[in-house]
């Protein structure tokens, strides 16, 4: 009995690139669908024509990368035809690994009813299989838990040795590969022993079944149609799973931009979708370039950057969008001037009539916000945080804070608590016990800012932790200015607990770094720990305020971005060392990530786009720092350059001379004007609103 669906009027609802692949898409096909091409809608109606087809919805199955793509299609398909497409198999591949397995678990010695480990169960059953094969015992840290799994994870998703894994990411850890190869291998047996997968185990473990000849002729006859979104991002193993399931009938549809593929760290393959002509023979290539976002000096600039590229299919974004505003350049002497200067935009653009919500600030790396968040708090500007945790929220911000805290005020407990439970050796209840006598000491005389002249009654354990900590202080104490201090935290035996303790160790100390260059401007650590306080404070609580309702801008890093779109976007940071990213320039195919990064970062912006970098790294840092080379890349004419500068006294067209307000200069980088003419004719203005 055939399914009565509702019309469908592809001709008018689709465009000829859409509609080519649409109705065509029979056999091994590669789409490579550009940024804001209606990638998600042509994948939405290929699964409809195939349903209108006759095609039953149990032999489709879609693949994406999280579950909100999935449901969002398949709503989308149920509104097209007026019914839900029952059967249908759609989801992550994780979650379509689970419902698999759950049918073939006893083929790996696994039961239908395993158990599938979250990240903290993970974690404590890590934490067995190191004791289970002791850790060496030596004054050098060994990689903790959330490392450790970081790279037996990355070891399995890119199919590559542990060994290979630990001298690429963490070269420090190298002697300790072959340790940290038994506590892979006792993690997998007692994963077996206890009937449980965690998430890399659902991958390995599917494609595993598709290994087994008799699964995996049932399920390759199953699926007549395969289609994927996002190939781009695909891992080896996923490839993989995809290939073997396309054995029996040969009809997979992948879709994608290879000029988006950005998650290398987390084992993407690019070779995945550039190969793919060559792992399917005879596959049929669309490209769908129509892009339905982004003004064409927009889309002129993310051209410009990308065509630099070699490794990549050709291929040139085409905009519906007329006509639009040049993108700007905006060059600042210092990053706080860079911070002032977005956050003066956007308070002009709100003014115009943009919302808030539609406006967003991209960054390479996390440690790039955080003039622009002190800024925003400044301004009463609410912001949104996407991709991490807010400057000073940080732990190891808050770490670094609470080394200066204890030197500077030895009566602060909950800082002392923190810095004593990361030494080696001393757990809650020893920090305590550490406290309680250092309180008593408080108790009998002054307290000292020097921790050395307490007389602590230790047992051995506790001793060597304090004796680490110890010398961690004597580093601080020999500096009397909190940039200096917060140095010598990031420099010491602190370091050796972040690349321990966290997989993204060095993005971390990038955050350090610019602490302390922020931390420069203070002559005393008091007066710098109060403004930290502060800002936190006011960052967080907002009072009066009820944050659910209020419209906030978007800060975010671009990884976190991709997939969004907004009216205005602001990439900062656009400086030699920030984008692209220092261990980019060193890696193979580095550079080429990053130019996608900022292909990325660019065409999420539908009408207004502002790159901008700042002269030096900081309030008044001492160095100064080449704008990004993907700048050079772009041709001048593309551009429109603005000049940020601080020149005192402050000019202002109510010669309010007391402003800290950034001077805005017309003119092109480098030349600024003294005139105190009309605005109209150049010269200095009040603010970014009369640009």
């Amino acid at each position: 009995m055939s399914i009565l669906y509702m019309p469908i009027s592809y001709d008018q609802q689709l465009n000829a690139e859409q509609l080519a692949v649409v109705r065509g898409g029979d056999g091994p096909c590669l789409v490579l669908a550009g940024a804001g091409s209606g990638k998600t809608r042509t994948i939405v109606y290929r699964v409809a024509y195939l349903l209108e087809q006759g095609v039953l919805p149990q032999q489709i199955l879609l693949l994406t990368f999280t579950n909100k793509a999935a449901n969002a299609m398949l709503s989308r398909v149920e509104a097209l035809l007026g019914l839900h497409p029952q059967g249908l198999w759609g989801g992550t591949y994780h979650s379509i690994a689970n419902r698999i397995l759950r049918r073939y678990a006893t083929l790996l010695g696994h039961t239908s009813s395993f158990t599938i480990l979250d990240e903290e169960d993970s974690g404590d059953l890590l934490k067995l299989c190191m004791k289970d094969v002791g850790v060496p015992q030596t004054k050098e840290r060994f990689p903790q838990v959330r490392v450790l799994k970081s790279m037996i994870s990355l070891s399995r998703n890119a199919q590559r040795p542990i060994q290979e894994v630990v001298e690429d990411r963490h070269p420090k850890f190298s002697r300790y590969a072959e340790t940290i190869e038994r506590i892979a291998a006792t993690y997998a047996d007692r994963k077996l022993a206890a009937n449980s997968m965690d998430f890399d185990d659902l991958l390995c473990n599917f494609l595993r079944i598709l290994e087994q000849p008799q699964a995996h002729q049932q399920l390759a006859q199953q699926f007549r149609y395969i289609l994927v979104d996002e190939y781009q991002d695909t891992n080896r193993i996923q490839a993989a799973v995809v290939a073997r399931l396309a054995t029996a009938h040969g009809n997979v549809l992948v879709v994608g931009d290879d000029a988006q593929s950005i998650y290398s760290f987390r084992a993407a393959d690019i070779g995945n979708i550039l190969d793919f002509p060559k792992a399917f023979p005879g596959a049929r290539t669309f490209r769908i370039e129509t892009n339905y976002r982004s003004t064409p000096q927009i889309l002129g600039v993310a051209n410009a950057v990308i065509a630099h590229n070699e490794r990549q299919f050709d291929k040139r974004l085409k905009p519906m969008a007329r006509g639009g505003a040049r993108p700007k350049l905006v060059q600042s002497n210092t990053a706080e001037d860079e911070a002032r200067y977005i956050a003066m935009q956007v308070l002009a653009l709100r003014a115009d009539g943009v919302p808030l919500a539609d406006i967003a600030v991209l960054f390479r790396a996390t440690h790039l916000s955080q003039y622009l968040e002190m800024e925003l708090v400044k301004r009463d500007i609410p912001y949104d945080y996407r991709g991490g945790i807010r400057f000073f929220e940080r732990a190891h911000v808050k770490d670094t804070l609470a080394f200066l805290k204890v030197v500077t005020n030895p009566q602060d407990e909950a800082a002392w608590l923190r810095v004593l439970r990361m030494q080696q050796g001393i757990g809650d209840v020893g920090a305590l016990t550490i406290i309680e006598q250092i309180r008593a000491q408080a108790a009998a005389a002054s307290p000292s800012s020097d921790p050395s002249t307490l007389a602590l009654a230790l047992s051995s354990r506790l001793q060597n932790g304090w004796t680490n900590f110890l010398d961690m202080v004597q580093k601080m104490l020999g500096c009397t200015e909190p940039a200096a201090m917060i140095r010598a935290v990031a420099g010491g035996s602190y370091r050796d607990y972040l690349e321990a303790e966290y997989p993204n160790f060095q993005e971390r100390l990038d955050d350090l770094d610019q602490l302390a260059l922020f931390a420069e401007k203070y002559e005393q650590p008091q007066d710098f720990l109060a403004e930290t306080s502060l800002t936190e404070l006011f960052g967080v609580e907002r009072v009066g305020v009820n944050e659910s309702e209020q419209e906030r801008i978007v800060l975010s890093t671009i990884h976190q971005s991709k997939g969004l779109e907004w009216h205005a976007v602001f990439v900062m940071g656009m400086t030699a060392n920030a984008f692209p990213n220092r261990r980019a320039m060193v890696e193979d195919e580095g550079m080429e990530e990053e130019r996608r990064l900022f292909y990325v970062a660019a065409t999420r912006a539908k009408n207004v786009l502002t790159l901008t970098y700042s002269l030096s790294g900081g309030y008044d840092a001492s160095y100064l720092a080449a704008p990004s080379p993907f700048i050079a890349e772009i041709p001048p004419e593309m551009l429109e350059p603005i000049g940020v500068s601080r020149i005192a006294p402050r000019m202002r067209w109510d010669d309010d001379r007391n402003s800290d307000e950034p001077v805005i200069v017309l003119d092109a980088l480098g030349e600024r004007s003294a005139s105190k003419s009309s605005p109209r004719s150049g010269g200095f203005l009040r603010d970014v609103s009369e640009l």
